[in-house]
Protein backbone atom coordinates (compact mmCIF):
# COMPACT_ATOMS: atom_id res chain seq x y z
CA UNK A 1 0.00 0.00 0.00
CA UNK A 2 2.70 2.40 0.72
CA UNK A 3 4.33 1.52 -3.11
CA UNK A 4 0.82 3.11 -4.47
CA UNK A 5 0.73 6.01 -2.34
CA UNK A 6 4.25 7.00 -3.14
CA UNK A 7 3.29 6.56 -7.16
CA UNK A 8 0.51 8.62 -6.66
CA UNK A 9 -0.03 12.17 -7.05
CA UNK A 10 -0.53 14.19 -3.34
CA UNK A 11 -4.08 15.70 -4.39
CA UNK A 12 -5.24 11.88 -4.93
CA UNK A 13 -3.69 10.32 -1.36
CA UNK A 14 -6.51 11.11 0.57
CA UNK A 15 -9.05 9.47 -1.92
CA UNK A 16 -7.32 6.53 -2.23
CA UNK A 17 -7.13 5.96 1.43
CA UNK A 18 -10.50 6.59 2.10
CA UNK A 19 -11.43 4.28 -0.41
CA UNK A 20 -9.08 1.68 0.71
CA UNK A 21 -10.69 2.00 4.29
CA UNK A 22 -14.37 1.75 2.98
CA UNK A 23 -13.35 -1.23 1.21
CA UNK A 24 -11.90 -2.71 4.29
CA UNK A 25 -14.43 -2.56 6.46
CA UNK A 26 -18.15 -3.45 6.29
CA UNK A 27 -21.35 -2.32 7.91
CA UNK A 28 -22.73 -3.69 11.04
CA UNK A 29 -25.73 -5.37 10.83
CA UNK A 30 -28.05 -3.76 13.50
CA UNK A 31 -30.48 -5.89 12.76
CA UNK A 32 -34.41 -5.09 11.36
CA UNK A 33 -35.95 -1.53 12.27
CA UNK A 34 -39.47 -1.64 13.35
CA UNK A 35 -41.59 1.12 13.29
CA UNK A 36 -43.49 2.23 16.79
CA UNK A 37 -47.08 2.30 17.24
CA UNK A 38 -49.69 3.50 19.83
CA UNK A 39 -52.62 1.90 20.47
CA UNK A 40 -56.00 1.56 23.02
CA UNK A 41 -57.83 -1.10 24.02
CA UNK A 42 -61.30 -1.08 23.37
CA UNK A 43 -64.98 -1.91 24.46
CA UNK A 44 -68.46 -1.06 23.19
CA UNK A 45 -70.55 1.01 25.01
CA UNK A 46 -73.96 0.24 23.96
CA UNK A 47 -75.92 -2.97 23.28
CA UNK A 48 -76.71 -5.01 25.83
CA UNK A 49 -74.32 -7.98 26.71
CA UNK A 50 -72.10 -9.46 29.98
CA UNK A 51 -68.70 -9.10 30.19
CA UNK A 52 -66.35 -10.36 32.72
CA UNK A 53 -63.13 -8.67 34.45
CA UNK A 54 -60.82 -10.85 36.83
CA UNK A 55 -60.15 -10.00 40.58
CA UNK A 56 -59.09 -11.85 43.87
CA UNK A 57 -61.24 -12.34 46.77
CA UNK A 58 -60.30 -10.93 50.06
CA UNK A 59 -61.91 -10.81 53.56
CA UNK A 60 -63.92 -7.74 53.71
CA UNK A 61 -62.31 -7.24 56.86
CA UNK A 62 -58.79 -7.71 58.11
CA UNK A 63 -57.56 -6.68 61.40
CA UNK A 64 -53.95 -6.59 62.16
CA UNK A 65 -53.14 -6.89 65.56
CA UNK A 66 -51.15 -5.93 67.66
CA UNK A 67 -50.56 -4.74 71.73
CA UNK A 68 -50.55 -1.29 72.85
CA UNK A 69 -47.84 -2.07 75.29
CA UNK A 70 -43.82 -3.19 74.56
CA UNK A 71 -43.21 -6.31 76.18
CA UNK A 72 -41.57 -9.94 75.45
CA UNK A 73 -43.60 -13.11 73.84
CA UNK A 74 -44.81 -15.29 76.35
CA UNK A 75 -47.67 -17.23 74.71
CA UNK A 76 -48.83 -17.80 71.09
CA UNK A 77 -52.39 -19.01 71.93
CA UNK A 78 -53.66 -19.71 67.95
CA UNK A 79 -51.93 -21.12 64.67
CA UNK A 80 -52.30 -20.03 61.47
CA UNK A 81 -55.60 -20.84 60.28
CA UNK A 82 -57.41 -21.63 63.23
CA UNK A 83 -60.93 -20.02 64.07
CA UNK A 84 -61.42 -18.12 66.68
CA UNK A 85 -64.44 -16.07 68.22
CA UNK A 86 -64.58 -12.85 69.76
CA UNK A 87 -62.34 -11.94 72.39
CA UNK A 88 -60.15 -15.53 72.40
CA UNK A 89 -56.91 -14.89 73.43
CA UNK A 90 -54.41 -14.40 70.46
CA UNK A 91 -51.47 -13.86 72.28
CA UNK A 92 -49.95 -12.59 75.59
CA UNK A 93 -46.58 -10.76 76.90
CA UNK A 94 -44.89 -11.26 80.07
CA UNK A 95 -46.96 -9.22 82.34
CA UNK A 96 -44.62 -9.25 85.47
CA UNK A 97 -43.15 -6.13 84.85
CA UNK A 98 -46.52 -4.68 84.04
CA UNK A 99 -47.48 -6.33 87.69
CA UNK A 100 -44.69 -5.13 89.54
CA UNK A 101 -46.06 -1.36 88.18
CA UNK A 102 -49.60 -2.23 89.45
CA UNK A 103 -48.37 -2.98 92.93
CA UNK A 104 -46.29 0.24 92.89
CA UNK A 105 -49.39 2.29 92.23
CA UNK A 106 -51.62 0.76 94.70
CA UNK A 107 -48.27 1.30 97.31
CA UNK A 108 -48.66 4.95 96.23
CA UNK A 109 -52.07 5.54 96.21
CA UNK A 110 -52.22 3.96 99.86
CA UNK A 111 -49.59 6.63 100.77
CA UNK A 112 -51.28 9.61 99.02
CA UNK A 113 -54.74 8.42 101.00
CA UNK A 114 -52.95 8.09 104.45
CA UNK A 115 -51.52 12.18 103.69
CA UNK A 116 -54.87 12.85 103.00
CA UNK A 117 -56.33 12.11 106.06
CA UNK A 118 -53.40 14.03 107.89
CA UNK A 119 -54.23 16.74 106.25
CA UNK A 120 -57.80 16.91 105.97
CA UNK A 121 -57.48 16.32 110.45
CA UNK A 122 -54.87 19.55 110.47
CA UNK A 123 -57.08 21.79 108.40
CA UNK A 124 -60.08 21.06 110.20
CA UNK A 125 -57.96 21.47 113.68
CA UNK A 126 -56.68 24.58 112.47
CA UNK A 127 -60.01 25.82 111.53
CA UNK A 128 -61.23 25.39 114.78
CA UNK A 129 -58.27 27.14 115.88
CA UNK A 130 -58.74 30.29 113.82
CA UNK A 131 -62.38 30.56 114.52
CA UNK A 132 -61.55 30.45 118.21
CA UNK A 133 -58.87 33.17 117.31
CA UNK A 134 -56.21 30.84 118.64
CA UNK A 135 -54.52 30.95 114.53
CA UNK A 136 -54.07 33.40 111.89
CA UNK A 137 -55.42 33.72 108.59
CA UNK A 138 -52.21 32.51 107.24
CA UNK A 139 -51.98 29.22 108.81
CA UNK A 140 -55.79 28.57 108.00
CA UNK A 141 -54.65 29.23 103.81
CA UNK A 142 -51.51 26.95 104.63
CA UNK A 143 -53.59 24.67 106.30
CA UNK A 144 -56.22 24.53 103.27
CA UNK A 145 -52.99 24.14 100.52
CA UNK A 146 -51.95 21.22 102.12
CA UNK A 147 -55.47 19.27 102.41
CA UNK A 148 -56.01 20.16 98.91
CA UNK A 149 -52.74 18.82 97.24
CA UNK A 150 -53.23 15.67 99.38
CA UNK A 151 -56.70 15.00 97.80
CA UNK A 152 -55.24 15.87 94.24
CA UNK A 153 -52.45 13.41 95.21
CA UNK A 154 -55.28 10.80 95.55
CA UNK A 155 -56.84 11.34 92.26
CA UNK A 156 -53.28 11.35 90.49
CA UNK A 157 -52.39 7.88 92.64
CA UNK A 158 -56.62 6.61 90.89
CA UNK A 159 -55.44 7.66 87.37
CA UNK A 160 -52.11 6.17 88.11
CA UNK A 161 -53.44 3.07 89.16
CA UNK A 162 -56.05 2.86 86.45
CA UNK A 163 -53.71 3.27 83.91
CA UNK A 164 -51.54 0.49 85.71
CA UNK A 165 -54.38 -1.67 85.67
CA UNK A 166 -55.23 -1.04 81.88
CA UNK A 167 -51.12 -1.90 80.70
CA UNK A 168 -51.27 -5.26 82.85
CA UNK A 169 -54.79 -5.85 81.05
CA UNK A 170 -52.99 -5.08 77.55
CA UNK A 171 -50.58 -7.47 77.89
CA UNK A 172 -53.24 -9.96 76.65
CA UNK A 173 -54.29 -9.79 73.43
CA UNK A 174 -57.74 -11.15 72.05
CA UNK A 175 -59.39 -11.31 68.91
CA UNK A 176 -61.88 -8.33 68.20
CA UNK A 177 -64.09 -10.15 66.36
CA UNK A 178 -64.66 -13.75 65.35
CA UNK A 179 -62.82 -14.74 62.17
CA UNK A 180 -59.47 -16.68 60.87
CA UNK A 181 -55.99 -16.12 61.72
CA UNK A 182 -54.48 -15.21 58.35
CA UNK A 183 -50.92 -15.25 59.45
CA UNK A 184 -49.27 -15.08 63.00
CA UNK A 185 -45.80 -12.78 62.68
CA UNK A 186 -44.24 -13.38 65.88
CA UNK A 187 -42.21 -16.18 68.03
CA UNK A 188 -42.10 -16.79 71.83
CA UNK A 189 -39.16 -14.78 73.47
CA UNK A 190 -39.61 -12.11 71.13
CA UNK A 191 -39.90 -8.82 71.99
CA UNK A 192 -42.23 -6.69 70.28
CA UNK A 193 -43.25 -2.77 70.31
CA UNK A 194 -46.58 -1.10 70.57
CA UNK A 195 -47.91 -1.21 67.26
CA UNK A 196 -46.11 -3.89 66.01
CA UNK A 197 -48.38 -6.48 63.67
CA UNK A 198 -48.45 -9.85 66.25
CA UNK A 199 -50.90 -11.79 63.82
CA UNK A 200 -53.59 -11.17 60.94
CA UNK A 201 -57.17 -11.64 61.49
CA UNK A 202 -59.82 -12.23 58.83
CA UNK A 203 -63.39 -12.10 58.68
CA UNK A 204 -64.98 -14.60 56.04
CA UNK A 205 -68.71 -13.53 56.74
CA UNK A 206 -67.74 -10.81 54.34
CA UNK A 207 -66.05 -11.54 51.68
CA UNK A 208 -64.86 -9.09 48.75
CA UNK A 209 -63.62 -9.22 45.23
CA UNK A 210 -62.09 -6.09 43.55
CA UNK A 211 -61.73 -5.63 39.85
CA UNK A 212 -60.88 -3.21 37.45
CA UNK A 213 -63.07 -1.70 35.06
CA UNK A 214 -62.46 0.59 32.02
CA UNK A 215 -63.20 4.05 32.05
CA UNK A 216 -65.45 3.55 29.25
CA UNK A 217 -67.80 1.60 31.07
CA UNK A 218 -67.63 2.87 34.61
CA UNK A 219 -70.54 5.14 33.96
CA UNK A 220 -72.52 2.10 33.32
CA UNK A 221 -71.63 0.66 37.25
CA UNK A 222 -73.75 1.41 39.54
CA UNK A 223 -73.30 0.98 43.49
CA UNK A 224 -75.93 -1.60 44.79
CA UNK A 225 -75.88 -3.19 41.17
CA UNK A 226 -76.08 -7.03 40.95
CA UNK A 227 -73.41 -9.03 39.73
CA UNK A 228 -72.15 -12.91 39.44
CA UNK A 229 -68.83 -14.21 40.29
CA UNK A 230 -67.31 -17.64 39.33
CA UNK A 231 -63.57 -18.77 41.18
CA UNK A 232 -61.21 -21.29 39.33
CA UNK A 233 -61.13 -23.41 42.35
CA UNK A 234 -64.51 -23.93 42.54
CA UNK A 235 -65.96 -24.74 38.76
CA UNK A 236 -69.46 -25.20 38.03
CA UNK A 237 -70.52 -22.71 40.53
CA UNK A 238 -71.94 -19.29 40.39
CA UNK A 239 -72.15 -16.76 43.74
CA UNK A 240 -74.37 -13.77 43.53
CA UNK A 241 -72.81 -10.55 44.74
CA UNK A 242 -73.67 -6.74 44.68
CA UNK A 243 -71.61 -3.81 44.15
CA UNK A 244 -70.36 -2.28 47.17
CA UNK A 245 -67.78 0.63 45.90
CA UNK A 246 -67.07 2.15 42.70
CA UNK A 247 -63.99 4.02 42.05
CA UNK A 248 -64.23 7.67 41.10
CA UNK A 249 -60.52 8.05 40.03
CA UNK A 250 -58.63 6.39 38.28
CA UNK A 251 -55.77 3.79 39.46
CA UNK A 252 -52.49 4.99 39.08
CA UNK A 253 -51.08 4.53 35.51
CA UNK A 254 -53.74 3.29 33.89
CA UNK A 255 -57.12 4.10 32.28
CA UNK A 256 -59.51 1.71 34.72
CA UNK A 257 -61.33 2.29 37.89
CA UNK A 258 -61.37 0.05 41.24
CA UNK A 259 -64.94 -1.63 41.42
CA UNK A 260 -65.32 -3.91 44.68
CA UNK A 261 -68.25 -6.28 44.72
CA UNK A 262 -69.54 -8.46 48.27
CA UNK A 263 -70.74 -11.72 47.77
CA UNK A 264 -74.51 -12.24 48.52
CA UNK A 265 -74.33 -15.41 50.42
CA UNK A 266 -70.93 -16.35 51.70
CA UNK A 267 -70.02 -20.24 51.58
CA UNK A 268 -67.13 -21.52 53.68
CA UNK A 269 -65.53 -22.97 50.69
CA UNK A 270 -64.77 -19.60 49.34
CA UNK A 271 -61.51 -17.90 50.89
CA UNK A 272 -59.64 -15.07 50.58
CA UNK A 273 -57.02 -14.80 47.76
CA UNK A 274 -59.04 -17.51 45.43
CA UNK A 275 -59.18 -16.13 41.62
CA UNK A 276 -62.04 -14.81 40.93
CA UNK A 277 -64.46 -13.71 37.76
CA UNK A 278 -66.59 -11.17 37.90
CA UNK A 279 -69.72 -10.91 35.42
CA UNK A 280 -71.22 -7.58 34.16
CA UNK A 281 -74.51 -7.01 32.96
CA UNK A 282 -74.50 -3.90 30.80
CA UNK A 283 -77.82 -3.23 29.40
CA UNK A 284 -78.38 -0.13 27.13
CA UNK A 285 -81.16 1.33 25.45
CA UNK A 286 -79.36 1.55 21.86
CA UNK A 287 -79.59 -2.38 20.60
CA UNK A 288 -76.48 -1.87 18.95
CA UNK A 289 -73.18 -2.06 20.30
CA UNK A 290 -70.68 1.24 19.13
CA UNK A 291 -67.24 1.37 20.09
CA UNK A 292 -65.82 5.19 21.06
CA UNK A 293 -62.09 5.45 19.43
CA UNK A 294 -60.34 8.39 18.94
CA UNK A 295 -60.47 10.37 15.80
CA UNK A 296 -56.79 9.82 14.59
CA UNK A 297 -57.83 6.44 14.34
CA UNK A 298 -59.67 6.15 11.63
CA UNK A 299 -57.90 6.66 8.32
CA UNK A 300 -60.05 6.89 4.75
CA UNK A 301 -59.18 6.22 1.01
CA UNK A 302 -60.71 4.62 -1.93
CA UNK A 303 -61.83 1.56 -0.58
CA UNK A 304 -63.76 3.20 2.38
CA UNK A 305 -62.85 3.74 6.50
CA UNK A 306 -60.55 1.44 8.19
CA UNK A 307 -58.68 1.30 11.12
CA UNK A 308 -55.46 -0.47 12.29
CA UNK A 309 -56.42 -3.27 14.65
CA UNK A 310 -52.70 -4.66 16.65
CA UNK A 311 -52.17 -8.36 17.22
CA UNK A 312 -49.82 -8.97 19.77
CA UNK A 313 -46.65 -11.08 18.40
CA UNK A 314 -45.15 -13.89 20.50
CA UNK A 315 -41.96 -11.76 20.64
CA UNK A 316 -42.44 -9.32 23.88
CA UNK A 317 -43.16 -5.70 22.56
CA UNK A 318 -43.63 -6.80 18.89
CA UNK A 319 -46.90 -7.16 17.23
CA UNK A 320 -48.50 -7.35 13.81
CA UNK A 321 -50.78 -4.50 12.28
CA UNK A 322 -54.30 -5.54 10.28
CA UNK A 323 -56.27 -3.39 8.27
CA UNK A 324 -60.09 -3.67 9.31
CA UNK A 325 -62.81 -1.78 7.93
CA UNK A 326 -65.26 0.12 9.90
CA UNK A 327 -68.76 1.84 9.73
CA UNK A 328 -68.62 4.62 11.68
CA UNK A 329 -71.60 6.78 13.43
CA UNK A 330 -71.65 10.40 15.56
CA UNK A 331 -68.75 12.46 16.46
CA UNK A 332 -68.38 13.37 19.94
CA UNK A 333 -66.22 15.26 21.55
CA UNK A 334 -64.48 12.25 23.04
CA UNK A 335 -64.33 10.57 19.33
CA UNK A 336 -65.83 8.60 17.07
CA UNK A 337 -68.39 6.30 17.15
CA UNK A 338 -67.86 2.76 15.49
CA UNK A 339 -70.95 0.45 14.57
CA UNK A 340 -69.64 -2.24 12.95
CA UNK A 341 -65.94 -3.07 12.53
CA UNK A 342 -65.08 -3.90 16.40
CA UNK A 343 -64.83 -6.81 19.02
CA UNK A 344 -64.71 -5.85 22.85
CA UNK A 345 -60.71 -6.14 24.17
CA UNK A 346 -59.46 -5.25 20.68
CA UNK A 347 -56.68 -2.62 20.26
CA UNK A 348 -56.67 -0.10 18.29
CA UNK A 349 -53.84 1.77 17.06
CA UNK A 350 -53.89 5.45 17.88
CA UNK A 351 -50.91 6.97 16.85
CA UNK A 352 -49.03 6.06 13.82
CA UNK A 353 -51.46 5.25 11.55
CA UNK A 354 -50.90 6.86 8.38
CA UNK A 355 -47.15 5.63 8.68
CA UNK A 356 -48.26 1.95 8.66
CA UNK A 357 -49.74 -0.71 6.40
CA UNK A 358 -51.40 -3.94 6.39
CA UNK A 359 -49.52 -7.05 7.98
CA UNK A 360 -46.62 -5.12 9.10
CA UNK A 361 -45.13 -6.04 12.31
CA UNK A 362 -44.61 -2.75 14.90
CA UNK A 363 -43.08 -2.11 18.58
CA UNK A 364 -46.27 -2.43 20.48
CA UNK A 365 -47.19 0.26 23.01
CA UNK A 366 -50.43 0.34 24.91
CA UNK A 367 -52.07 3.82 25.48
CA UNK A 368 -51.80 5.16 29.46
Amino acid sequence: MKTILRRMPYALVPVAALFLLSCSSEPADEGPVYRPVRAEQVFASGGSRTRMFSGVARAGVESKLSFKVDGTIQRKAVRVGQAVRQGQLIAELDPEDYRLRLEDAEASLTRSRAEERNASAGYERVRGLYESRNASRQDLDAARASYESAAAAVESGLRQLELAKRQLEYTRLTAPIAGSVASVDVEINENVRAGQTVALLTSESDLEVEVAVPGVLIADVREGGAVRVTFDALPGRDFAATVTEVGVAATEMNTTFPVTVRLDNPDPSVRSGMAAEVFFDFVSESRTARYLVPSVAVGEDAEGRFVFVVEPGAETGLATVHRRPVKIGAITNEGIEVSHGLQDGDFVVTAGVTKIVDGQTVKFQVAE
